[in-house]
């Protein structure tokens, strides 16, 4: 099956080494556009000053690529920091993919509840592994957060993977446990699942790898 991985500019996080917010929309011939994380929120003007994001509407960023909100059918959620969960109430209609785990540590961080446990929220809850759409599947990335996951894609040129907040860079996840981030704060919260992790998706050998605060593909 050929299918597409278009990725979306959400938004940019200043006062953290200025990276992007990447979205992703999976074209899925049957299962339609699957959205793979959506971005920062509105309405916390507290946490927008302090992270100085500079903020744009997941459907101006669709509408680049000839969609709109009511063409995503599901939506995958790496993990529920901020800048992944945000804009998931544009997406009300839709089912949202996330580990179990994830979202009762996210429950009890309390951090931006509002931006994903509102009214009306469906969740499929995960534990570990799973496929979601025929060439779609999440796979359980534990460190940067103890329920992270990242989404594997079967493309026209071989496996692509959405690694969410695994790696945030390129170097990152080329240098894996060998890696400096004494400029990443929060990169990990387990240091030796997330070495785990990146060693497990380095296993997998993917053709692409795309990620949430890069521009680069590897």
């Amino acid at each position: 099956m050929n299918l597409e991985i278009v990725r979306l500019h959400l938004a940019h996080i200043k006062s953290f080494n200025d990276i992007p917010v990447h979205g992703f929309v999976i074209k899925h011939p049957r299962a339609g556009a699957i959205l793979v994380d959506s971005g920062v929120g509105w309405g916390d003007e507290d946490l927008i000053r302090e992270w100085k994001v500079v903020n744009r509407h997941a459907a101006d960023a669709l509408a680049e690529h000839d969609l709109s909100p009511a063409d995503v059918k599901i939506v995958i959620n790496s993990h529920l920091h901020f800048d992944h969960c945000g804009q998931n109430a544009v997406f009300k209609h839709a089912p949202f993919y996330v580990q179990r785990g994830e979202l009762d540590r996210a429950r009890k961080s309390g951090d931006t509840i509002q931006w994903f446990d509102f009214a009306g929220a469906r969740f499929e809850l995960l534990d570990g592994d799973a496929e979601i759409a025929d060439g779609v599947r999440v796979v359980a990335t534990p460190g940067h957060t103890s329920g992270h996951q990242s989404v594997l894609v079967d493309t026209a040129d071989g496996s692509a993977v959405m690694i969410g907040d695994a790696a945030y860079t390129a170097d990152i996840y080329a240098q894996a446990g060998d890696a400096d981030l004494s400029k990443w704060p929060g990169q990990h919260e387990n240091r030796e699942q997330w070495t785990h992790s990146i060693e497990r998706l380095h296993g997998l050998h993917p053709h692409a790898v795309h990620f949430c605060h890069d521009a680069r593909v590897v």
